[in-house]
Order: structure tokens, then C-alpha cells, then sequence
């Protein structure tokens, strides 16, 4: 992939660096691919960014770290080049399912991170941190990261209340209301209608599933066996929202995603010190992830559950995505500046 300069990640901090004027990395790496960004601390530059479709592969002790660093050290090397730069200040990497399938990332990055780039400082996070540094900064309040899975966080940045965590438990087990979920209940509405059952059937999803995906009847044996099933699973959640405007199994799948997304938030939300106090008036809610993206038939109902769930909370656009977040987290280790509560699996700083 080639390498292209990109804005600074919002919300970095100004300080300067503990050690001279050496820029940071910050590392994404998610179910769509891994991307890169090579960030000046103080933004004497553009940042420059490099990204792969190719996601890291799952091993036995969960996800593989060679194949993270097969990718990630010859492309930050390419930046450091770029940027005439010998090495990197700090790195964050900010993995998704770091916290439950995390063991081989946290055992050798650390050490093959700091002999290759020179990394004086490393954070390893959850990609439910990094979207919740990129959206929201170093501030309390609470960020839903929906998109092929869905994650909530929030957090009052005191080491007593440290982070509150809801969902991102997989397609099987949760995740309820990602572009998996609606997928998969799009998918259930089409077969239904397939089947000849009237309850819970959709002939209009039936319809875009053949087109997607072929007969019907063949679709288990393409689903089942494939390793990334919730990305398939993801990629029928917009048929369901271009149908959504007609069908009304289709709206009631949106309307059930958008109760979903909204319960996580409220479930994260830092709780008032007294019952009296009105502190969730002003605090801020934000959401982030390529669900979104679907736009209308699911944010209408979304921001209604909201209102009903969280009516005193501050809706706020994120101010950008987890790559900017692990940007922000790198930066911040950088000027002894980071504020963000470190927990076992979810934002660890090594050095």
C-alpha cells in the first residue's frame, strides 16, 4: 500500500516530547485491515499513514502478533523514512479483541516493537480505548463503537471508577445491534420467507439475499465454514436498511439495533457521586464506527432511544476514529500526559 500524509489526529497534546522531536506511532488493527499513522507530537508536519485490507490472522493463543508485525514494522519503517526520522518516541497499538484474545500480542510486541522502532515508550489497547481516545479525547463520558461488532465504554477518568465496559463479547455471544447482529437478523427474516413462515418473514430481504448471496438453500454452506462469518454477516446490514423504508421487518430489526445500541451506552455512562446530582446533564455521549454510515433508517431510531435511555446525556459527533485515538495514546506517553485509566485488557502501558 502506499504511503499518504493524512491530518493530525484531534486532541493531541502540545507538550514537548520527553526525548527530542522523534514522532509516534499509532497502530489500528481491526476486522477491515490494519492501518498506520506516523504523527509529529507537536504537529511541526502532516502525519503519514499506511493501511492493508489483509487483517491479522487468529492463531491458537488468539491473535497472531507475527502477522500484525509482518505488516505493521516494514511500513513504519517506510514512514520513518519518509519523515527522516531514526526512530519512534512512543506506540500505541490498538487491537481488536486485545482484552479477550490478546496473550500473543502482549507477550511479543513489547520487545520486537522497541528493537525495531527504537520505541522509547508502548501502550497496547483495546480498539473499544483507542475509538474512545479518537472520539472523545481525555475526557469523562461514554463512546458505542458500532460496526461489523459493537463495544461500549465510558469512564469518569478516576482510578476508582477506571473504565465501565459493556458488550463486544462476538457475534455469538453478543455484540447486539452491529452491522453482525442486523445481518444476521436480516438474513434469519429472508429464510423465514424462504421457508413459507408468515411470522417474522421478509420477502423483500428473501429478495435482496438471493441477489447478494444465490439460492437461498445454499447460503448455510457458504456462511458456516468461512472464518470471518461476521463480516459476511455485516455485509447484508445495509440491504436491510435500503429495505427498511418498505418492510416493515426490516424497520423492526433497525428499531431493535437501535435499542440495543443505546442500552450500551446508558450501561457505561459514569453514575453521580449522589443521587441528587445532575451530572449526566452535560456529559458527553458519543458514537463512532462504519454502521453508522447507514445513516437514516438506523440513526432515526437510535437518536429516539436515546433520548428515552440516556435524556440528560450530551450527544457529541466523534472527533475521529481509533487510529487517531492510538495517535492521541502515543502522543500522550510521549509528554507524560495521559490521563486515561489503564486496566488489565483493555489499556496497558509497558514502558
Amino acid at each position: 500500500m502506499d504511503v499518504t500524509p493524512g491530518d493530525l489526529p484531534p486532541g493531541l497534546p502540545t507538550g514537548p516530547p520527553r526525548h527530542g522531536r522523534s514522532p509516534v506511532l499509532g497502530v489500528d488493527s481491526g476486522g477491515s485491515g490494519v492501518r498506520i499513522a506516523l504523527t509529529p507530537v507537536r504537529g511541526e508536519g502532516p502525519a503519514l499513514m499506511w493501511s492493508s485490507p489483509e487483517p491479522a490472522v487468529m492463531g491458537p493463543r488468539g491473535i497472531d502478533a507475527r502477522s500484525l508485525l509482518d505488516r505493521v514494522l516494514p511500513a513504519a519503517a517506510r514512514l520513518l523514512r519518509q519523515a527522516g526520522a531514526e526512530r519512534c518516541e512512543a506506540v500505541c497499538v490498538g487491537a481488536s479483541g486485545m482484552a479477550t484474545l490478546g496473550d500473543d500480542l502482549r507477550a511479543v510486541l513489547p520487545d520486537a516493537l522497541r528493537d525495531a522502532l527504537g520505541a522509547r515508550r508502548l501502550a497496547l489497547a483495546s480498539d473499544a480505548v483507542t475509538a474512545y481516545a479518537g472520539a472523545l479525547g481525555q475526557r469523562p463520558g461514554a463512546v458505542v463503537a458500532v460496526g461489523t461488532g459493537l463495544v461500549a465504554l465510558g469512564t469518569d477518568l478516576t482510578p476508582e471508577g477506571g473504565w465501565r465496559r459493556a458488550d463486544g463479547w462476538g457475534h455469538l455471544l453478543g455484540d447486539c445491534g452491529s452491522g453482525a447482529w442486523i445481518g444476521r437478523a436480516g438474513l434469519e427474516a429472508a429464510m423465514r420467507a424462504y421457508d413459507g413462515r408468515e411470522e417474522g418473514a421478509s420477502p423483500a430481504l428473501l429478495a435482496r439475499l438471493e441477489v447478494l448471496f444465490g439460492p437461498a438453500p445454499e447460503l448455510p454452506g457458504k456462511l458456516y465454514p468461512r472464518a470471518d462469518r461476521p463480516a459476511l454477516l455485516a455485509s447484508f446490514a445495509p440491504e436491510v436498511g435500503r429495505c427498511a423504508g418498505t418492510d416493515p421487518v426490516a424497520s423492526r430489526i433497525l428499531r431493535e439495533a437501535a435499542r440495543h445500541i443505546a442500552g450500551a451506552a446508558a450501561a457505561v455512562c459514569p453514575r453521580p457521586d449522589r443521587p441528587d446530582r445532575d451530572d449526566e446533564r452535560t456529559l458527553p455521549v458519543a458514537l463512532t464506527g462504519g454502521l453508522l454510515r447507514m445513516g437514516e433508517p438506523l440513526l432515526t431510531p437510535l437518536h429516539q432511544e436515546l433520548q428515552l435511555q440516556l435524556p440528560q446525556a450530551r450527544l457529541l459527533a466523534a472527533a475521529g476514529d481509533p487510529l487517531s485515538g492510538a495517535s492521541l495514546v502515543a502522543a500522550a506517553l510521549a509528554t507524560d500526559s495521559l490521563r486515561l485509566p489503564t486496566a488489565a485488557g483493555l489499556l496497558r502501558i509497558i514502558c
